[in-house]
């Protein structure tokens, strides 16, 4: 099936390249982001890839459906910028990769927290500059904290795995509970408990209505003074502004982040020669316990493998009238 890969870097073209081998698909590689000013782009083409920070609202599917688009296959688990009742109405499939690689995302969790932690980073600088010294790199154990995670999915799961092997403390929050995480002795408990008693706290839950600024102002009140945050998963779960608050006061002693609620105008693309014109954004970076991470959580040749292999078996399945096991659909279609 002729399909128009919108958002395409180098690596892409080389796993979707590799996959399509025995998939047999017409693909072409578009840089460009998709949005309602290029979606004139994939006129022709029944198929549509499309990545986490293009724009599919009810304009861009409009425009889509006009250009004779029957199929959106996104390359990622999330869809929240999908307007799938637009989409349905047009008549137009939307699939998703639901898991690509979760110990990829997973294991990146650890990465942000123990770069934070021990300041690995900074050591790194301070060794090649021929300073040994250890002023300002004090850590602290991770084994025997509290840790506190929120959705306990597939990538939530393996993270709770990997700090009860950290001997931690694990609570839980999840409108489902994972009988693999109870095996393990997690709590799954309200969350203004988990918020009062983690030492660590990270994010699993899809970004949704109720989930839109999970952490605000009050939930951050309500969370120990020192309290390491890390999120890796949808940048809005997190009111940004409100983050620099707690940043300030002290109520948050390390902030890692591989996503960021507006993301969209910078991740994913080399801006060190421009002027970053977002003003929270470079706020945060001012702060010497962030860590910003440019949505690389997923980034490994394992995960990469898997989302141009799902992706492709999801546009050979619609174009054989298959069923789509990986269709994501509108509530109450």
């Amino acid at each position: 099936m002729k399909t128009a890969v919108f958002s395409s870097r180098r690596y892409d073209e080389q796993f979707f390249n590799a996959a399509n081998r025995s998939a047999g698909h017409e693909l072409f590689f578009i840089e460009n982001h998709l949005g309602p000013s290029t979606a004139s782009l994939a006129r022709g083409f029944p198929a549509v890839c499309a990545f986490v920070n293009d724009s599919l609202d009810a304009e861009t599917i409009q425009g889509l459906a006009a250009g004779g688009t029957r199929l959106i296959a996104m390359r990622c688990a999330g869809f929240n910028n999908v307007d799938l009742k637009v989409a349905h109405a047009h008549g137009i499939k939307v699939v998703r990769v639901p898991a690509y690689s979760p110990h990829a995302v997973a294991e990146h969790v650890i990465a942000l927290l123990m770069t934070l932690n021990r300041k690995t980073h900074k050591a790194y600088n301070r060794v090649r500059d021929g300073n040994f010294a250890l002023d300002g790199l004090l850590g602290f154990d991770v084994h025997g904290l509290t840790v506190g995670v929120v959705g306990t999915g597939a990538i939530g799961g393996i993270v709770a795995r990997i700090f009860h092997g950290f001997g931690c403390k694990l609570l839980a929050f999840d409108v489902r509970k994972n009988p693999a995480c109870e095996a393990l002795g997690v709590r799954y408990v309200p969350m203004d408990q988990l918020l009062a008693e983690s030492d660590i706290i990270t994010l699993h839950c899809p970004l949704t209505k109720e989930t839109n600024h999970l952490l605000n102002r009050e939930s951050f009140a309500r969370m120990k003074d020192g309290v390491t945050v890390i999120n890796t998963g949808r940048g809005a779960l997190i009111d940004t502004e409100s983050a620099i608050e707690a940043l300030k006061s002290g109520k948050i002693g390390q902030l890692g982040l591989d996503v960021y609620e507006e993301e969209g105008d910078l991740f994913f693309e080399d801006r060190s020669q421009s002027i970053i014109q977002d003003d929270v954004f470079m706020r945060l970076t001012t702060f010497p316990n962030v860590l910003v991470t440019g949505h690389q959580a997923f980034f490994t040749d394992t995960a990469l493998r898997n989302i141009a292999e799902t992706t492709l078996q999801n546009v050979t399945d619609f174009e054989a009238g298959k069923p789509l096991l990986n269709e994501a659909k509108a509530a109450g279609n």
